[in-house]
């Protein structure tokens, strides 16, 4: 007898809406645990080539917190493909224009670079603020365990 691995169908896939509150909170850790839950790692269901993962919701985006003197050091950087192209924005400057887009890379760097990941990635919902569109939905509060300190 041979026993044969479990693998769910799309139809099969059960997605729930989840809520976390950045506030005070520290962007890694915060981050590492957005990042399995969109994976689908906290599932019994979790398969490594599909997205199994449920919907987050990031609100206050804009009051996350980093340790260790990242304030100042912290540089992000895009090229435009051209010779010269390299732009750099300060983790400061980035906080005061794009409060959401410092967490949206942050689980970036954390999910598969896939087609999968960016499949990953369309179900995070960032809001610099405390207000979000997605009352309708009915979010749970997802508990961040270990990510906010002191």
């Amino acid at each position: 007898m041979t026993i044969k691995t479990y693998t769910p169908r799309e139809s099969e896939i059960e997605r729930r809406w989840y809520i976390v509150d950045a506030e005070g909170q520290t962007l890694g850790r915060l981050s590492t645990q957005i990042a399995s839950v969109l994976r689908g790692k906290h599932k019994p269901t979790y398969t490594p080539n599909m997205d199994v993962g449920d919907y987050v919701i990031v609100v206050n985006a804009e009051k996350v917190r980093v340790t260790g003197g990242k304030e100042e050091k912290k540089t992000y950087y895009r090229h435009s493909g051209y010779p010269g192209g390299l732009r750099q924005t300060a983790y400061k400057d980035m906080m005061s224009k794009h409060p959401e887009r410092v967490v949206e890379k942050a689980v970036k760097g954390m999910v598969p670079r896939t087609s999968l990941g960016a499949q990953m990635l369309r179900k995070l919902k960032v809001y610099a603020g405390p207000n979000h569109p997605h009352a309708a939905q009915q979010p749970m509060t997802l508990e961040v365990r270990g990510a906010s300190r002191g």
